[in-house]
């Protein structure tokens, strides 16, 4: 008797697009409030029952997983480009420039970089591809003597942290004040400052500041 090779069968038409509109929910919902959202919250987004999700994904974590895949193969075309840079210095700045603000526009995105609560084995699979080529970009820039030799790439989540834990702060004032202080932060990353490099944006005015105190910390807000 031949053994047949039995394939699995490609979801129906109606179930497919199901499966795209749960997706395209879950990344505007997660990029507006983050993981703590549920699948009954994308199910509403999507205009769909909660058990039409659970039959597309038994659980937020596959959800997860499944929405960041595409974008974690983006993130590491990115740290690779970076790596090969001519010019390490513009490479590494580049790199965080560009990952502060995809952060800053999606805060699942910021959670899935910066934590390991949900979407882990995503997480970890990308920790352990990049580290490698950060830690050869930080040594190159360095070793050419425009990165502060003190620097770490240990340091490089917490720089990330920091700039989106000012965006954070700053939304409800000037949006685009994290750059500000990224700037400040890259003077302060280089080893040969002749002059300050000009602020992109404006501090934060006293009304401003209110305005985001009132809204901090983000997990008090309904």
């Amino acid at each position: 008797m031949t053994e047949r090779t039995i394939t699995p069968r490609p979801l129906r038409r109606d179930a497919e697009l199901n499966r795209q509109r749960i997706m395209a929910a879950a990344r505007e919902v997660f990029a507006q409030r983050g993981l703590d959202a549920t699948l009954d919250d994308i199910a509403h987004h999507a205009g769909l029952g909660v058990g039409t999700v659970y039959r597309r994904f038994p659980n937020k974590t596959a959800l997860v997983d499944a929405l960041f895949e595409e974008t974690f193969q983006q993130l590491l075309d990115m740290v690779e480009e970076a790596a090969q840079a001519a010019d390490p210095w513009a490479g590494l700045r580049g790199l965080i420039l560009r990952l502060c603000e995809m952060q800053v526009r999606d805060r699942g995105l910021r959670e899935v970089m910066l934590s390991s609560a949900e979407g882990r084995s995503n997480s970890d699979r990308m920790r352990e591809l990049f580290k490698p080529l950060i830690d050869r970009l930080v040594e190159r820039a360095k070793a050419e003597g425009t990165l502060r030799g003190d620097f770490d790439p240990h340091d490089f989540p917490m720089v990330l942290l920091m700039v989106t834990a000012a965006a954070e702060y700053g939304r409800y004032g000037e949006p685009d004040g994290w750059r500000r202080y990224l700037t400040l932060l890259f003077d302060g990353l280089y080893e040969r400052r002749d002059k300050p490099t000009p602020l992109p944006a404006p501090a934060m005015g006293d009304d401003e500041i209110q305005q985001a105190m009132q809204h901090w910390p983000p997990t008090r807000r309904s």
